[in-house]
């Protein structure tokens, strides 16, 4: 595409969080919906409805009356049921990360018990809370009093996952592999199915490449360990090594889709959190097929003490 004005909508994409939120704002003037993405809020539909208010006549229409009062509610709260899964689902499952339903009066509680509301989305209700005004206001009065909901949703699914990586090492199934060194053996071999990581690691990816331009090699460590190992300097009688580095957090950012795996980045600021990045090195992934990482390295071990040896036993040869 090329026109006279820059196109950011794929940067935008890119940049958009993936724990969007839906909110129902329902009572008795009407409903609306939309949808909280960070600190975007989006409007997706409304409809305004003019039901049946109570009166005081009585004789032989009051069960007339009250009959059409509750037909008038049970339609409006089918229609609000149909438009919640024309807005929130989506290939048949919710595409919100929970939902909030708020209200002046008791139609909220009426949607959620009711069987016209969907159970995909039932299942994910959050939260609902009681606001005083309809409409715009409605929905920021309902965004402040739900946030303590929202903020815990993200973390909730962050414990869930790391409960099921420390299941994986108790039953010692081999389906998991941490640590640096492993799992990065792991995702080059694609059998890393959801690869987790630390989202504050500190750990560089390297790429060194000699002067001559022949070989490269990638290394994964912090800045402290790059300048002990003294990977800027190249061989004797030559010039320095080229070499770049990145954040291994942001290069597997990027390129996680590659390895055909899905990323999730962890905080430390659970318990399952805290003890993932004190005592598993603050990167791990669950796996595809099984992978016996302890044979593995006794067979890397091998080969290099046997190409140590072979090196050795051509020098005395050559002697």
């Amino acid at each position: 595409l090329c026109d006279n004005k820059f196109h950011t909508e794929e940067l935008h994409r890119m940049l958009e969080s993936d724990e969007k939120f839906g909110f129902i704002i329902v009572d008795g003037s009407g409903a609306m919906f939309a949808t909280v993405c960070g600190s975007v809020k989006e409007k997706l539909g409304s409809f305004t409805v003019e039901l049946p208010k109570k009166h005081g006549r009585g004789g032989q229409s009051k069960n007339r009356f009250a009959r059409i009062r509750m037909e008038r509610r049970h339609n409006y709260l089918r229609k609000v049921a149909e438009n919640a899964t024309q807005y929130f689902i989506t290939n048949d499952r919710p595409n919100v990360l929970g939902l909030v339903l708020a209200g002046s009066a008791e139609f909220k509680e009426g949607l959620f018990q009711s069987d016209l509301f969907d159970p995909r989305l039932k299942a994910v209700v959050l939260k609902i809370v009681d606001i005083a005004h309809p409409g715009d206001v409605g929905l920021n009065q309902a965004i402040d009093m739900s946030a303590d909901s929202l903020s815990g949703v993200k973390l909730v699914q962050e414990k869930k996952l790391l409960q099921k990586f420390f299941d994986e090492i108790a039953q010692d199934t081999q389906m998991f592999s941490f640590g640096l060194a492993d799992t990065m053996k792991c995702l080059e071999a694609g059998a890393i199915e959801t690869l987790m990581i630390f989202e504050d690691l500190d750990c560089e990816r390297y790429v060194v490449k000699k002067p001559d331009g022949t070989g490269e090699q990638v290394h994964f460590m912090t800045h402290a360990e790059a300048a002990k190992s003294n990977i800027l300097k190249g061989e004797e009688g030559q010039a320095n090594n080229d070499v770049t580095h990145e954040s291994l957090v942001d290069w597997l950012t990027m390129n996680y889709h590659k390895c055909g795996c899905t990323l999730e980045l962890v905080t430390n600021r659970s318990q399952e959190g805290s003890q993932f990045v004190k005592g598993f090195g603050g990167i791990g992934g669950l796996l595809r097929y099984k992978m016996d990482l302890m044979a593995l390295r006794e067979l890397e071990k091998g080969i290099k003490h046997d190409g140590a040896k072979a090196a050795n036993d051509f020098e005395d040869d050559f002697m």
